[in-house]
């Protein structure tokens, strides 16, 4: 598969492909008017399920592109309102307690198999996204994630063969209000609020990211660091979680799994040193070779 960074462009209340160049994004959409290609797709989906055919017809006809004087297709970063770089997977799926630090900060045992749990789509938004912190929570935490995208259905994969399965991966932020996830035994109430997975700014295709056990996470909060680590602290690494999921379900092309958050999160600090995040707080999050993901706290009407 080609290495390329596909970004959704969300604009009059719909998502569009983009894909990011050195000059730019180029808006597919507006290119296709300018320039038909009856091979090319329009949509994160439609690319993530066509897999290396897709991919290979987008890179050729993007190589074709007219790269001198004025277009309507090419987009500075600044200017394009972003949307979750994969904008309709069938399932979210996230893995807790999978970094060694993460587990010894808040005196965890290390779990013996992953420990899964899910958020729904409602969760998705993407870069320089307001998030309306819920007025059900006093407690809301942010985690730098990996995410990992499927390209193709997966079912019974040995650990081996799991990565051939991945299509890209993208930077996550798991907002979690710990105030919720605590209530019960089961962790979704705090995890899948409005907005609470933000995705992106980039799908990077696999072959660009090579070895993702291999990657440096960082988060801030208004500037100041907070998390910074390396996937190389997990647990379960991506092609064990890829295989142990698809032991127990079907994985399919454009399905999202987050793969758990390092150590550095508030409800690792000393209680009398936690302060959560709150309406007005600017948290950032990156994973290496993937990009920065911003988002801003507003307070919810």
């Amino acid at each position: 598969m080609y290495s390329m960074k596909l970004v959704t462009i969300s604009k009059e209340g719909k998502h569009v492909l983009g894909v990011k160049i050195e000059q730019g994004i180029i808006d597919l959409e507006n290119a296709l008017k300018e320039s038909p290609n009856n091979r090319v797709h329009t949509t994160i989906m439609e690319v993530i399920e066509g897999g290396t055919q897709a991919i290979t017809a987008l890179e050729d006809y993007i190589a074709n592109l007219p790269s001198e004087g004025e277009t309507n297709y090419l987009k500075n970063e600044a200017d394009i309102k972003w949307g979750p770089c994969v904008t309709q997977p069938n399932k979210i799926i996230c893995v807790g307690l999978n970094y060694r630090k993460h587990a010894d900060e808040t005196n965890s045992p290390y779990p013996e198999v992953p420990i899964l749990f899910n958020k729904f789509n409602n969760a998705l938004t993407g870069h320089k996204c307001e998030i309306a912190v819920p007025k059900v929570t006093q407690r809301l935490d942010y985690e730098v994630e990996l995410g990992v995208v499927i390209g193709k259905e997966a079912k019974y994969v040995s650990k081996e063969d799991a990565l051939d399965y991945v299509f890209g991966y993208c930077t996550a932020n798991d907002f979690s209000a710990r105030d919720l996830q605590k209530r019960t035994n089961q962790w979704l109430l705090g995890k899948t609020c409005d907005d609470f997975s933000p995705i992106g700014p980039y799908l990077v295709t696999a072959d660009e990211v090579g070895d993702p056990n291999q990657l440096q996470l960082t988060t801030y909060v208004n500037g100041e660091k907070r998390q910074n680590s390396n996937t190389s602290d997990m647990i379960f690494h991506v092609d064990e979680i890829v295989s142990y999921i698809s032991q127990h379900m079907t994985l399919t092309p454009g399905d999202v799994i987050l793969t758990g958050t390092p150590e550095g999160v508030i409800i690792g600090s000393p209680r009398e040193k936690r302060v959560y995040l709150k309406p007005g707080d600017i948290v950032t999050v990156e994973v290496e070779k993937l990009g920065a993901l911003t988002n801003i706290l507003i307070e919810d009407k």
